[in-house]
């Protein structure tokens, strides 16, 4: 072998080892660029769901601080009632021992008198005895009276805190927690992409959709996500169900979304079903009709104030059958009748009129009893209650509406009221500063010491409550309280001590 071969050779050997490390650079490179895209993605979706599981856990925090405020707000009133009940009473209990005490003075007294008259009037015995039997009779009747309606005042006041005890339990036993719901819904997209697919080519996608489901869709600079929006619950969850189909079929046309529309129909029936049925059986009710099943679970998809209808109806059965038991009254009737007030929020268009009254109708169409109908039509008083268990129905819908926690006020109209209160309280004279506070279930007013003495106090205190009931519409009381503070201060000067 010569040397140009030997040259040649080692040359080729080289060359080959230095193509072999190339490559094996390259697909190293590759390997650390998509690994380094994988763990950039890995770190994108964490810190997402990091900040969704925060403001989660932060929405809770405030939900649970708020629950505990109002719980603290009842009890604290509750135990003021009580309290000022117990000092009534004991004042009622010293005024009718010194009744009692000047009934015997007068009755020494009459006793003394007839016994002159007697002497005066030279009666005989038998004559005197028969006068004076007669005014103790009198005399009895009328005590008699007093200690009935002492009794009768006692009774009222046991019954007062009986009652307090009763629907305290009861709602206890009652509490569930809520899931508010919007008038839109957010869908996710798999990809940017995918809007350009569902507006389709000059929009027709778009419009074919809307037209066909009947709700508008919003496409707009939200990355990966769309969002239906209707004032028909039923209807904007019908198009979610479609545009999901829609994405995972992956054929998107005019054609294709009416096929897609009526197979949601389909599915969002069968939940409505569901829906009514789960609640009759969460209420111990299994003889509905499946009409009056199906419009029941419509309430599914249906809020008022952030408050779930469906899930409200349930917990007025359960309030108004436990307070039928703690008073020995028709406890299935209280059940049927709270399951069903509600109804009518559930029917279509063809009932026009309030949801009491239609729902009542309804429910005559198919063979409710009277007594259910009559507490279906009153629970907002369009007809006038006729039985006790009416009235139950009344009681339990305002207790599962107005517990703490129930429902939601509108941010806006939370503001305006305050800000109403606060200016019907400066608007008197002599008041300072004013601070709307307990959500508006109280106003503090500070007054001017200088201007205003203790009775101008009392009486700005009861003025601002009347002008708040005249002005402004609220739930529940209103606390008005005037605060008139004088403050004096001096300062005492340095005081040498000799050395």
């Amino acid at each position: 072998m010569t040397t140009d071969t030997i040259i040649v050779a080692l040359s080729g050997v080289g060359f080959g080892i230095l193509l072999g490390g190339l490559g094996a650079w390259l697909i190293t490179r590759s390997k650390l660029a998509s690994a380094e895209k994988s763990a950039s993605d890995k770190a994108l979706t964490l810190e997402r769901v990091e900040a969704e599981l925060k403001a989660e856990r932060e929405g809770s925090e405030r939900f649970r601080s708020y629950v505990d405020h109002r719980r603290d707000e009842e009890e604290g009133l509750i135990n003021k009632l009580t309290q000022s009940l117990d000092s009534r009473e004991l004042k009622l209990r010293e005024e009718q021992s010194d009744l009692e005490r000047r009934a015997k003075e007068l009755a020494k007294l009459e006793e003394s008198i007839q016994v002159r008259l007697q002497e005066v009037a030279a009666l005989s015995p038998e004559e005197a005895q028969s006068r004076i039997v007669a005014q103790v009779e009198t005399a009895a009747q009328e005590e008699a009276a007093r200690m009935v309606e002492s009794t009768l005042a006692r009774a009222q006041n046991e019954a007062h805190k009986r009652a307090k005890h009763v629907l305290v339990g009861v709602m206890q036993r009652s509490a569930v927690e809520y899931v508010t719901e919007a008038t839109s819904a957010v869908v996710e997209l798999p990809s940017e992409d995918m809007k350009g697919r569902i507006i389709g080519r000059e929009g027709r996608n778009i419009r074919s959709f809307e037209l066909v489901t009947g709700v508008d869709l919003v496409v707009d600079e939200t990355p990966e996500a769309v969002v239906i929006s209707s004032f028909d619950p039923i209807r904007r969850e019908v198009a979610r169900l479609t545009l999901m189909n829609m994405m995972l079929d992956g054929r998107i046309h005019p054609g294709r979304i009416e096929e897609l529309h009526e197979k949601a129909q389909q599915e969002v029936h069968r939940m409505v079903v569901e829906a009514g049925e789960r609640a009759a059986t969460r209420a111990g009710i299994t003889d509905l009709k499946p009409a009056v099943i199906e419009a029941l679970g419509r309430l599914r998809f249906r809020t008022s104030f952030a408050q779930n209808v469906l899930d409200h109806s349930v917990e007025v059965a359960s309030l108004a059958s436990n307070i039928a038991a703690e008073l020995s009254l028709n406890v299935a009737a209280a059940n049927r009748a709270g399951l069903l007030h509600d109804i009518g929020k559930g029917l279509g268009a063809e009932y026009e009129g309030p949801h009491a009254l239609t729902g009542m109708e309804f429910l005559r169409l198919h063979g409710e009893k009277d007594r259910i109908l009559n507490a279906v039509g009153a629970h907002h008083f369009d007809i006038q209650p006729e039985s006790p268990e009416a009235q139950l129905v009344i009681i339990a819908d305002t207790l599962s509406a107005a517990r703490p926690g129930a429902r939601r006020e509108n941010l806006d109209n939370y503001i305006k009221r305050l800000a109403a209160l606060e200016a019907i309280a400066n608007s008197f004279e002599g008041v300072e500063k004013s601070f709307a506070v307990q959500a508006g279930r109280e106003i503090r007013l500070i007054v001017t010491p200088d201007k205003v003495d203790d009775l101008g106090a009392r009486k700005i205190a009861r003025e601002v409550a009347k002008r708040i009931e005249a002005d402004t519409e609220h739930r529940g009381s209103v606390k008005v309280t005037v605060i008139r503070e004088s403050r004096f201060s001096e300062t005492a000067k340095e005081t040498r001590i000799p050395t």
